[in-house]
């Protein structure tokens, strides 16, 4: 029987600006209001799990995003010896909307939205940073999301600051029609705090190049005049980059494959790899890994996940989910779930879902060498304590899979500048940009002895800080 995907199956994780679609975290905090009304849970409420102990089920808390990227902050100023004020600048953000929006359904009946815009920090310049439609969206969640990309663009030095947004809904529910009229309608109120100078969105889960399409037409419709740079991540027909689909996945290889030559003397040759979440980044992580050489043994979505032990066929699969929309079912490989696939015995992980799946519930049952985040925030930070007291290398997201932001940024100059450039061109300097950036972080986790997480904090912050200094405090 085949099943319908929702959007977010489809779309980029994180991002990876992430810009990256996932597998589900099974987290749902909508709830209905009235009859026409969807909103979430409360900002900054926990989501509790579940963990079977014996014969009994145990519940836990989890943090909320924001609440990790807030201790995570507070690690590297204090490693650093970052003053109070500064620490503070650092760790809200620079402008918040919260917008609720009526939108007329199919059926004649108008339906409430609820939407946001944060902007976490704009000293490098423009803020940058994905849409995101998810029934689970919160203000905390996209809090941490935009101040992730603060990190991530500071790390690649791009002249952007972070930004995250997203409207509280299931894309999957809606019809294209009505899909299309939010997205124009959240465009238009959220228009004031976005602009090709000011804040330029991208795709993130359950969102796409159409969704981007829409915004951008919306926006120039207000303005009188085409401007494709407020945008990335849109169809190359209409100003879009080529190599932007696959950046955020191609990206996670590139800096795979360099961590593993230099800190392993390793290749990706026969190299076991497994991948929770198939979307955008999931997906295309999986399949230049096997271009390359490695073995993906194993990889999952928001219906379950596959295993076979000799590797899956790549080419089979990607034909069995454009079948099925899922990669269960897929007759060459075993059924496992989400859970069994982050505790395999393999060479590397990717967690290419949303934020939050290595906990200090499973931390200490994970048995790969290298864990790679393809996805913002999949690793919470009492979760890397375990796993680095383990040996367990982490490759920490705002490098891993910065590849997608660092195509939006060729994406938004080449249409600012209206000449653009070829696939060749812009993956040549994907991966230079990467590996530039990368060997840095080895140099300063080999200085000061340090994760390579909070060598990637360390440089972030401080070029943020430089950029402090310089521009000073206005007035």
């Amino acid at each position: 029987m085949t099943k319908q995907r929702s959007n977010e199956d489809q779309m980029p994780v994180g991002a990876a600006e992430s810009d990256g679609a996932a597998a589900e975290s099974g987290r749902n905090d909508s709830v209905k209001i009235g009859s026409n009304i969807e909103s979430k849970a409360a900002p900054g409420s926990e989501v509790r799990g579940a963990e079977k102990v014996g014969n009994h089920s145990v519940t836990h808390q989890k943090a909320s995003a924001y609440e990790v990227a807030q201790h995570q902050l507070a690690m590297v100023a204090q490693f650093m010896g970052l003053d109070d004020d500064h620490r503070t600048y650092l760790s809200v953000p620079q402008r918040e909307l919260i917008v609720h929006f009526p939108v007329e359904m199919d059926d004649g009946s108008m339906r409430i939205f609820e939407g946001f815009r944060i902007h976490h920090n704009m000293i490098k310049g423009p803020t940058k940073g994905g849409i995101r439609y998810h029934p689970g969206v919160t203000l905390d969640e996209c809090r941490a999301l935009a101040m992730w990309m603060t990190w991530k663009c500071a790390l690649m030095n791009l002249p952007f600051g972070g930004a995250k947004g997203g409207v509280v809904v299931d894309p999957g529910k809606l019809s294209k029609r009505e899909l299309e009229k939010m997205t124009r309608r959240y465009a238009t109120e959220i228009s004031n705090f976005i602009g090709p100078e000011r804040d330029i969105p991208a795709p993130d889960v359950g969102t796409n190049a159409q969704v981007m399409a829409w915004i951008m037409d919306t926006y120039s419709m207000h303005k009188g005049y085409s401007i494709p740079a407020v945008v990335t991540g849109k169809p190359v027909m209409i100003g879009g980059s080529v190599g932007r689909e696959n950046a955020t996945g191609l990206g996670v290889t590139y800096v795979i494959r360099a961590v593993l030559r230099q800190q392993m003397a390793r290749s990706l040759d026969d190299l076991t790899v497994a991948v929770q979440g198939f979307g955008n980044v999931g997906s295309w992580t999986a399949r230049s890994m096997h271009d390359r050489g490695a073995r993906v043994v194993a990889v999952s979505d928001v219906y379950g996940g596959i295993y076979n032990e000799n590797g899956l066929d790549m080419r089979l699969l990607t034909r069995h989910v454009a079948e099925t929309g899922s990669v269960t079912g897929f007759p060459q490989a075993q059924a496992l779930t989400n859970e069994e696939l982050l505790e395999l015995p393999v060479d590397v992980l990717i967690p290419a879902a949303l934020e939050g799946q290595l906990t200090k519930q499973n931390a200490d049952r994970v048995r790969a060498k290298v864990v790679a985040e393809a996805a913002n925030g999949p690793t919470t930070p009492d979760a890397d304590e375990i796993l680095n007291s383990k040996g367990i290398m982490v490759i920490p997201d705002i490098l891993c899979n910065a590849g997608g932001v660092v195509v939006s940024y060729f994406e938004w100059v080449q249409s600012l500048q209206s000449f653009f450039w070829d696939e060749n061109e812009v993956r040549r300097q994907m991966e230079r940009k990467l590996l530039d950036n990368l060997d840095v972080v080895i140099r300063v986790s080999t200085q000061r002895k340090c994760t390579l997480r909070m060598a990637a904090y360390v440089i972030a912050v401080e070029r943020i800080m430089e950029a402090i200094r310089l521009r000073g405090i206005y007035p």
